[in-house]
């Protein structure tokens, strides 16, 4: 139970010009068609394993939410197969399965109805749901009168407490607070934990990277990949990058600004090895030749120390003209989630146009907090323009990758630089029943 299979799935909806165009296809004797299909999904095939947490990304209109409600058992596929073993839990659009005019206690009942739990099932269920949805006295008021987290909050907290095998989520959280937002994501553990199948939609790639396995990449309704979670994002990202560049390229370019000092870049020696290349994208107008990270005494690193003052070192070469070019790295942990970066324009650095022919090397020098012992990445890259509009030109995805060192107990994944002061108490003498103490 918990398993997903997908078979060559496709769907179509019927787009009419004018809703009397409906009506005349339903007349009897009517031969025409009225409509066109548009097919949301094409020929999609995928498998899920019983406990398996597993994303979808993909453009708005891409067929994500579609492909969920087809799982869920909404609609049903024009052609091919959705075979769903288990009790599947859905999460998809806001308030979706809640009648407005009733309270938020008897939405909570109708949702175990639907999905065949007793009453007496769900009056066992309900306190906890009533206790993680935390919107008080308002489940005892018409689902009409809540703000739309207070919708999302009681809504996750059923779909969560019904002890599904399977649970399906659409981009759901994104209106979520920060707090509700941090108790669902946990919650999301502990069924993976658990072996809920999990099958989520997400914009936030992080949360893509953090939470997923494997992901499945849709473009107009097509599978365009199926895989390892932090490659087919990255790959993701990347398409969309140049697609925006492609964009821009159309439009009106702002003029690039910035301040700091003027004058060239200079760096004592030029790097020529690339570690590691996960995936690699741009348009080469400037090539990236290597990239180290050392020590403050230019020896390279094999562990990232503990409070420890390091280097990010660059080299690259250009191959046309980059007239404002900026240069950069992220630095990821061992989830793939973004920790810190920054870059040339960030940090305010006003540099001479890139020449074809010219090599450069750019040295950042970081003074690293307490890390948790894990393994860290560095993506580098460099573009040209500005930070709100740019053409990328190389970026390498996980260029160099480094353990931490073992230290003292870090909890999270970095220990904040921290000053603890003690301020002096003077004990009060407080008189009781005729004595001091």
């Amino acid at each position: 139970m918990g398993s997903i299979h997908i078979r060559n799935v496709s769907k179509s909806f019927p787009i009419y010009v004018r809703p009397v165009d409906r009506l005349k296809e339903l007349l009897p004797g009517t031969r025409r068609s009225y409509h066109r299909d548009f097919r949301a999904l094409r020929d999609v095939s995928l498998e899920i394993p019983k406990g398996m947490t597993f994303g979808l990304v993909g453009e708005n209109g891409s067929g994500k939410s579609t492909l969920l409600q087809l799982i869920a058992g909404i609609l049903r596929p024009t052609s091919g197969e959705v075979v769903v073993e288990g009790r599947v839990s859905a999460l998809l659009e806001l308030g979706s399965g809640f009648n407005p005019e009733f309270t938020g206690r008897e939405n909570v009942h109708l949702y175990g109805a639907i999905l065949g739990l007793s009453a007496g099932e769900m009056e066992r269920l309900y306190p906890g749901i009533e206790a993680f949805a935390e919107i008080g006295d308002f489940i005892h008021r018409p689902v009409k009168t809540y703000s739309s987290g207070m919708v999302i909050r009681l809504a996750f907290a059923a779909a969560v407490s019904v002890k599904p095998d399977i649970l399906l989520v659409d981009e759901a959280l994104a209106v979520g607070d920060i707090y509700f937002r941090q108790r669902c994501m946990r919650k999301i553990h502990e069924l993976s934990r658990q072996g809920v199948t999990i099958v989520f939609v997400s914009h936030a790639a992080g949360d893509v990277k953090s939470l997923a396995e494997r992901a499945a990449w849709l473009d107009r309704g097509r599978l365009v990949e199926c895989g390892d979670t932090e490659p087919l994002v990255s790959r993701y990202l990347a398409a969309m990058v140049q697609k925006d560049s492609a964009y821009r390229k159309r439009s009106p370019r702002t003029a690039a600004s910035g301040g700091g000092s003027a004058g060239p870049v200079r760096a004592p020696e030029v790097v020529e090895r690339i570690p590691n290349i996960d995936y690699r994208y741009g348009n080469r107008a400037a090539e990236i030749l290597g990239v180290a990270v050392l020590s403050e005494d230019g020896e390279e690193l094999t562990l990232l120390p503990q409070k420890g003052r390091i280097v990010v070192r660059i080299s690259l070469k250009a191959h046309a003209e980059v007239p404002t070019p900026i240069v950069g790295f992220l630095m990821r942990n061992h989830l793939g989630v973004d920790l810190a970066g920054t870059n040339t324009a960030l940090e305010e650095i006003e540099m001479p146009a890139f020449r074809p022919g010219d090599v450069h090397t750019f040295d950042f020098h970081l003074e690293l907090p307490e890390l948790y012992p894990s393994a860290f990445s560095f993506t580098v890259a460099v573009a040209g323009g500005t930070m709100e509009s740019y053409d990328v030109c190389d970026r390498i995805e996980n260029a160099v990758s480094l353990e931490a060192e073992t230290g003292r107990p870090v909890y999270g994944y970095m220990h904040f630089p921290c000053e603890v002061r003690i301020n002096s108490v003077t004990r009060a003498r407080v008189r009781v029943s005729g004595r001091s103490v």
